[in-house]
């Protein structure tokens, strides 16, 4: 019987913008006047390099960067470090663009819910099933739960750059389970991960993955745990 439920947080419960989406919102605030085709190009370099924090994985990381890259989210520093040298790789319209990229990643406004987040999180509330997040990340991303109104949803977070451990080390699931006071055998780790979120099943949970799609392709995945209680 499941009694708790962990959540991974990128393309689980919320997804980022598209890179032409973020690469537009930068330059516009900058006030910069770049043609359509140059954006275009620009956040097709990001997206091959998986430059933006919660877009697409990288097709490819530069050699001098896979140290730095594999290291990513065990501190905030290296987390900043990691993205902010990808997006440089990626020719910016200007490379000072490479830090203001980084920080709209960390703009509430930036993530979208999937369409059944919140109905989710409300019937596992109702029920009385805690609820953790656990994600490999370089930020504190509570704002924008709170900011989308899902904070009182959630009862704990553990976050790789927090505790100092990442996905798929069991130890990280570990807390939170504990700290959700249930048995790892009566929880159920939702990600989209089969190597990361998947790491959950070595202590004995259960696991359900789903597809990190855009917001607007998968409305009723998240839904669908609920069958699984």
């Amino acid at each position: 019987m499941i009694k708790g439920v962990m959540f991974d947080f990128s393309g689980t419960l919320f997804r980022i913008e598209s890179a032409a989406q973020w690469l537009n919102a930068v330059t516009a605030s900058a006030g910069l006047v770049v043609p359509d085709e140059e954006l275009d190009a620009c956040a097709g370099r990001l997206e091959e390099l998986g430059a933006q924090p919660g877009g697409v994985p990288p097709r490819r990381v530069p050699s001098h960067l896979e140290a730095l890259w594999r290291e990513r989210d065990l501190t905030a520093e290296r987390h900043r470090a990691a993205f902010t040298a990808l997006t440089r790789e990626a020719k910016l319209p200007l490379p000072e663009l490479a830090e203001a990229l980084y920080d709209r990643s960390q703009v509430s406004g930036a993530w979208q819910p999937y369409p059944d987040t919140e109905e989710t999180l409300h019937a596992l509330r109702g029920r009385g099933i805690p609820v953790a997040v656990v994600s490999n990340i370089g930020w504190d991303m509570r704002p924008v739960f709170r900011d989308h109104g899902f904070d009182d949803l959630v009862d704990a977070y553990f976050l790789s750059f927090e505790c100092g451990v990442e996905k798929p080390d069991p130890r990280i699931f570990q807390m939170a389970c504990d700290q959700l006071k249930v048995a790892p055998g009566d929880v159920l780790m939702v990600g989209d991960d089969r190597v990361t979120d998947a790491g959950a099943g070595a202590l004995g949970c259960r696991v359900h993955l789903v597809a990190p799609l855009p917001v607007d392709q998968r409305p009723r995945a998240l839904a669908e745990v609920l069958r699984l209680l």
